[in-house]
C-alpha cells in the first residue's frame, strides 16, 4: 500500500524532505509523535501513515468506535512504518491501519508466506503479545512497480521482468524506505535482477506521480489502489515472482484494549471494506475538491450502516 529509515537522524531528514516537497508537517514533531508516554488506560490513540490512504482508513477506525461510545484520540500522518511501529510498541498508540504482507515482512524478513490467508496467519505468529491484528478486510493495497502507457510500449513491458535489459535507461522513484525493504529495491535485484539507473526518493501521492507523468522517473512504486493510476492510464506491471505478497487492509491493535466492543466494531468495518470500494474512496480523496479525510470516512461509514 501503500512505505527503512535507520535511526532518529535519518527519521528527522526525511521528515525534513517531505515537509520541503510540500508535506503538511513534521512527522516527528508536535501531538504527532509516533512515541512517548503510553496513551491514557480510557482512550484509544488511533495513529496512522503519512499517506491519504492510511489517514483515510485511521478516520474510518476512529468514528466508528467513537460512534460506539469508545474514546477515541488521533495522531494522524505520523510517518512511515519504521516511524510509527514504535509507538505501536511503547503503548503511545493503541491503533493504526496495517497491511497484511508488508507489516509481515517488516517483522520477518525471511517470511516466505504469499496468499491472503497464508500472510494472514503467518502475522498473526509473528506479532509480539502485546499487539494483535483482528479480521483482515477483502480490501487489498499492494505495492506495485507502475509505468506510463509510453514506456510500456517503448519497452514491451507486461512484467517488471521485461525492464531488465533496459536499467540503464530506468531512474525509479518511490518512497525512502522502498530503497531498503525486503520488498522493495532490494527485493526488486534480488528477485529480478534489476539495477537501476538511479533512484529518487519521493513522497507517496501527487509528487511521486508527477514525477512518472513529467519523466523525471521511468518507473515508480504505487500502491495499487491509488487513483492516479486508472486517471493517467499508467500500467501496473505484473509480478509473476510474487515479490510483492497479499497486502489486506488489518488494524493492529493494542492486545490490553481490545475489548469486545472494539473487535466487534472494527470487524464489521473489514467485512465492507473491499478493493473496489477502497479504489473508490481513494478517488474521493483525489478529486478536484480534495475533500477531507474525515469526511469522505464518515460519508462512506453512513452509506455502510456503521
Amino acid at each position: 500500500m501503500k512505505r527503512t529509515l535507520a535511526g532518529l537522524a535519518t527519521a528527522v531528514a526525511a521528515a525534513l524532505m517531505l515537509t520541503a516537497c510540500g508535506g503538511s508537517s513534521d512527522p516527528l514533531a508536535g501531538n504527532n509523535n509516533a512515541t512517548g508516554q503510553p496513551a491514557p488506560t480510557d482512550t484509544i490513540i488511533v495513529g496512522s501513515a503519512n499517506f491519504a490512504e492510511s489517514r483515510l482508513l485511521a478516520e474510518i477506525y476512529a468514528q466508528a468506535l467513537s460512534a460506539k461510545g469508545v474514546k477515541v484520540d488521533k495522531k494522524l500522518g505520523i510517518g512511515s512504518r519504521e516511524t510509527y511501529y514504535p509507538g505501536l510498541q511503547d503503548g503511545s498508540i493503541d491503533l493504526v491501519p496495517e497491511y497484511t504482507g508488508t507489516l509481515l515482512t517488516y517483522l520477518d524478513k525471511k517470511a516466505t508466506a504469499t496468499s491472503p490467508d497464508d500472510v494472514y496467519e503467518a502475522l498473526k505468529k509473528t506479532l509480539p503479545q502485546t499487539l494483535t491484528v483482528l479480521d483482515k478486510a477483502a480490501a487489498e493495497d499492494k505495492d506495485a512497480v507502475v509505468v506510463t502507457r509510453e514506456t510500456a510500449d517503448k519497452y514491451k513491458a507486461k512484467s517488471i521482468a521485461d525492464l531488465a535489459p533496459h536499467m540503464g535507461e530506468i531512474t525509479f522513484g518511490g518512497p525512502p524506505e522502498f530503497q531498503q525493504r525486503v520488498q522493495g529495491i532490494p527485493g526488486l535485484k534480488e528477485k529480478y535482477g534489476l539495477t537501476f539507473k538511479e533512484y529518487k526518493a519521493l513522497e507517496p501521492g501527487p509528487i511521486t506521480t508527477k514525477a512518472l507523468k513529467d519523466g523525471n522517473i521511468q518507473a515508480a512504486d504505487i500502491f495499487t489502489t491509488d487513483a492516479a493510476i486508472p486517471a493517467n492510464g499508467f500500467v501496473v506491471l505484473e509480478d509473476p515472482k510474487n515479490l510483492f505478497a497479499a497486502q489486506n487492509v488489518i488494524p493492529v491493535v493494542n492486545a490490553k484494549k481490545a475489548s469486545d466492543l472494539v473487535k466487534t466494531t472494527l470487524n464489521k468495518v473489514s467485512s465492507k471494506l473491499d478493493t473496489k470500494i477502497l479504489l473508490e474512496l481513494n478517488g474521493k480523496l483525489a478529486s478536484p475538491d480534495k475533500p477531507d479525510a474525515s469526511k469522505v470516512a464518515q460519508e462512506w461509514l453512513a452509506s455502510a450502516g456503521i
